[in-house]
């Protein structure tokens, strides 16, 4: 019997994805527009004027996308500290210093986006707004071993909410994720992808590989579409 597939988290910038133990149950994904009376710039109150009919709306902007999930962590078939997964969660939530573009000088840093994959669905790049993490179980000696999180992602870049992972068609970035297999290279993946092997360096900057030998058999990679796709 094939094993269900697994879902998890790919952060810019970072090779090995943060795969879940148990998929969520449920996902929350909520897009909104914003409306408002012609010749105003702002009427988000829905009071009527007197005496006039039902006014001519006017579309003032589109809010980024949000998508809410529960996850649970558990380590109590090992015994090793839950703590293992949930600090690292924790830990895409602070600034990296190695994405591009960033400037410290200028105060221009910040966390990394992530994209959400499970099977063929994959979210807009989002951030991460916020983490709440309960710890509900502990061995004898205190060492916590299963953890709830509820997550909130806040859309990053312009996307469709989900699109199915299709490799020969153009969809928005980082949309396509690649399994290393043995004996690949980034130029040959390269080649895969774009048609053109010296790109590998787009690879490489993508997820933050400083080796380009140094890949490793099983490693997920991120696949920047195309500029020229």
């Amino acid at each position: 019997m094939k094993q269900p597939e697994k879902a998890f988290l790919k952060f810019e910038g970072d090779r090995e994805p943060l795969e879940f133990l148990f998929n969520p149950d449920t996902i929350t994904v909520t897009k909104k527009n914003n409306w408002g009376r012609a010749g105003e710039s702002d009427d988000s109150s829905g009071n009527t004027q007197p005496g006039k009919q039902s006014p001519t709306l006017m579309f003032q902007g589109q809010d980024s996308g949000t998508m809410g999930f529960d996850l649970v962590f558990d380590t109590t078939d090992t015994g090793a500290p839950v703590t293992n997964y949930t600090n690292r969660l924790l830990s895409y939530m602070e600034i990296a210093t190695n994405l591009p573009g960033t400037k410290q000088q200028s105060n221009n840093a910040r966390p990394p986006f992530v994209v959400f994959h499970w099977g063929r669905l994959t979210s807009f790049p989002a951030v991460i707004t916020s983490a709440n993490i309960v710890f509900d179980y502990f061995s004898s000696s205190g060492v916590p071993l299963r953890a709830k999180v509820h997550l909130d992602l806040m859309q990053y870049q312009k996307s469709r909410a989900f699109t199915k992972q299709n490799p020969t068609s153009g969809t928005p970035f980082p949309h396509q994720v690649h399994r290393v297999q043995p004996g690949e290279t980034l130029d040959r993946i390269s080649a895969r992808y774009y048609g053109d092997s010296t790109r590998w360096r787009v690879l490489a900057s993508a997820n933050g590989i400083e080796d380009p030998l140094a890949i490793r058999p099983g490693s997920l990679l991120t696949v920047p579409q195309s500029s020229s796709g």
